[in-house]
């Protein structure tokens, strides 16, 4: 991806329903229903239920990256405490209207998006930068609700990551994640698949080395409230070379794809973006999370009827998490339609994105629904 900076119904009573209750247990996950693919391949995790974010046993989370307000301070990076989404059981806590907590740091436009949608998202996505304190202002606020944090993390230089170069800043990031005391998706050096992320990657294996690498420390910590989320971009795995960045079956809790928009401006389901993914990922015993997809601007009258078929290619029995990427950060400037993904504005895409989130397959922890707007 291109270069960015981003400084009314009963609720479950635990989250995640104690599909795993230790490290390394196997969960079975219902089928979906839907447009999805049949019946769910049996799913692992080395996360822990109810400490770190594990699968519902039906549906998907829905979540959202919306940008800060300019000026704010939760800009994440180029591309390149006891209150949360859950105590430490994981049982949701704070109020679940929409837009309520947009007084917190960093969650005004959040709290907007969500009035848009007429729920409160599921999972809120934040950028940092590989140097970066976190969790920040932003971070913070999202757990502080009856959210998950999705945390993207920036990469650096695979080899002087193995040589140990980085471990300090790593072992601070670790203890100041533990610290958090919430469940926290960690998707770290996201989209490393690509020809701009080439210099730092340098390959496969020293990507993999360098994901170990990072564990290990986490591990040494104590951290236990993460879930790693692997995830390069869709289209990797065209030229079929994403799947050699995959560390393995052990070290990876959730797989996940992110799914950029092209150059043109010819119309594209999402289905047709994610097929080789999915595929690839029927021989991985893993739940998926689509992190980062969104329908082109450029697709005008068609946004909603994109939107429509998106949801019907998501609600898949393997897919367990959708992120939608609401900014127009990607585009060259304001004429270029074809990167601008925010559905803002757009009353038609709005109410079919409002469609998708408030679809029960994609509220599994059946939180209130508004008229939204």
């Amino acid at each position: 991806m291109k270069a960015r900076s981003r400084t009314a119904r009963a609720r479950l009573p635990i989250v995640g329903t104690a599909l795993l209750a230790t490290a390394a247990v196997v969960a079975t996950v219902a089928a979906g229903c839907g447009g999805g693919a049949g019946a769910a391949p049996r799913i692992t995790t080395t996360a822990r239920a109810g400490v770190a974010p594990v699968p519902p046993k039906d549906g998907a989370y829905f979540g959202a990256w919306v940008p800060p307000e300019r000026g704010g301070k939760a800009s994440g990076p180029p591309s390149g405490s006891a209150s949360g989404p859950g105590s430490a059981s994981g049982a949701p806590s704070g109020s679940e209207t929409p837009g309520k907590d947009a007084g917190k740091p960093g969650m005004g436009p959040v709290a907007g998006f969500e009035r848009e949608l007429g729920r409160r998202l599921d999972i809120v996505q934040s950028y940092r930068s590989w140097t970066a304190d976190f969790p920040a202002g932003l971070d913070r606020s999202a757990v502080d609700g009856n959210r998950y944090l999705l945390l993207t993390w920036a990469g650096a230089d695979t080899k002087k990551i193995v040589r140990g170069e980085y471990d300090d800043l790593v072992q601070r990031r670790a203890r100041a994640i533990k610290a958090l005391g919430k469940p926290v998706f960690l998707r770290w050096s996201r989209d490393m698949d690509t020809a701009a992320a080439r210099k730092r990657v340098h390959s496969a294996e020293d990507f993999v080395a360098a994901w170990k690498h990072l564990r290990t420390i986490f591990q040494q910590q104590g951290v236990d409230n993460v879930a790693w989320v692997w995830c390069p971009t869709a289209r990797g795995f065209g030229g079929g070379h994403a799947g050699s960045y995959y560390p393995g079956d052990d070290q990876v809790d959730w797989i996940c794809a992110d799914v950029p928009p092209r150059g043109d401006s010819e119309y594209r389901e999402l289905s047709e973006e994610l097929k080789l993914f999915l595929q690839w990922s029927r021989d991985r015993h893993k739940p998926i999370m689509i992190a980062e997809f969104g329908v082109p601007a450029a697709y005008g009258e068609r946004r909603a009827e994109w939107l429509r078929e998106a949801s019907k290619t998501l609600q898949d029995p393997q897919v367990k998490a959708v992120v939608y990427f609401n900014s127009n950060e990607l585009a060259a400037n304001a004429k270029d339609k074809r990167r601008a993904l925010a559905v803002t504005g757009d009353k038609h895409a709005v109410s079919a994105l409002r469609g998708l989130a408030t679809t029960p397959y994609f509220n599994p922890r059946n939180l209130p629904v508004t008229s939204g707007g």
